[in-house]
């Protein structure tokens, strides 16, 4: 059985953060265990407040899982201050994870903030150059390449422009800011587009937590890059698909969709 890691602060009331991402290891079968970096008070409509975990703690449960049951697989998710981004890359640093999937998480889905937005440079600079595969979507993207994306070819020079900073793949991410759903992954000389007939829906809170921990948990599996995400997109339509139609505003997704039939 394969182990998945994700490194992501808590929404409570579960379609997001680390909810969502142990809903999503589950599902493939993965052993999931997570690392609390914020707690976070949401819900499918606002963010009512962010309190950070000390940034001791979060060096400390990192070690407490890499030195017992090492992960095939890290996702990092929320993290949203400086204090916690060093915490986070300097046991990076240290344990040295294979496949490491990085969601540059700044927005929630109601367009609330997450990430201080003069966090960015630290992110840029500290956590970015672990990533095997980082997986923005347009607004994250906007920020890290500093540039404004319209189109598809936008999303491929912004992922250029995001490489050059340090991570291996880039997988900029269109969704609802996108004819087609399009994403855009970059391996920093091919670039992949995959494309899906658009859901009219408003059930796509956590999408990225669940893209992320999507694409970890079929690299832990075995999977390359571009299968895995290929994978991880069509799980997440299912997922939208199928949501349970809870809230009152951004919705969750059904993580076990595919677990549990409606029938």
């Amino acid at each position: 059985m394969k182990k998945v890691l994700t490194i992501a602060g808590s929404d409570c009331s579960g379609g997001a953060g680390v909810q969502a991402d142990l809903k999503t290891m589950a599902a493939h079968g993965i052993f999931g265990m997570s690392v609390i970096v914020s707690v976070v008070a949401e819900n499918t409509a606002r963010v009512i407040d962010i309190q950070d975990i000390s940034p001791k703690m979060i060096e400390e449960q990192i070690d407490a899982v890499f030195e017992d049951i090492v992960p095939d697989a890290v996702k990092i998710g929320m993290l949203s201050s400086p204090a916690c981004m060093k915490a986070v890359a300097g046991k990076l640093a240290q344990y040295k994870p294979q496949h490491v999937v990085i969601d540059p998480v700044m927005f929630a889905k109601n367009g609330d903030a997450l990430m201080d937005p003069a966090s960015v440079g630290t992110l840029i600079e500290t956590v970015l150059p672990f990533a095997d595969i980082l997986t923005p979507n347009i607004p994250e993207a906007q920020y890290i390449a500093d540039m404004h994306i319209t189109t598809p070819a936008d999303m491929e020079e912004a992922a250029r422009r995001i490489h050059a900073k340090g991570c291996r793949n880039v997988l900029v991410k269109g969704g609802k800011n996108m004819a087609g759903a399009v994403d855009v992954l970059y391996d920093g000389t091919d670039f992949h587009r995959y494309e899906i007939v658009q859901l009219d829906t408003t059930s796509t809170h956590g999408t990225g937590c669940t893209l992320s921990s999507a694409i970890a948990s079929n690299l832990a599996l075995g999977y390359s890059i571009p299968e895995a995400v290929e994978r991880a997109k069509a799980y997440v339509t299912d997922a939208i698909r199928h949501a349970p139609g809870f809230g009152t505003g951004c919705g969750p997704l059904n993580h076990f969709c595919r677990i549990f039939s409606e029938e």
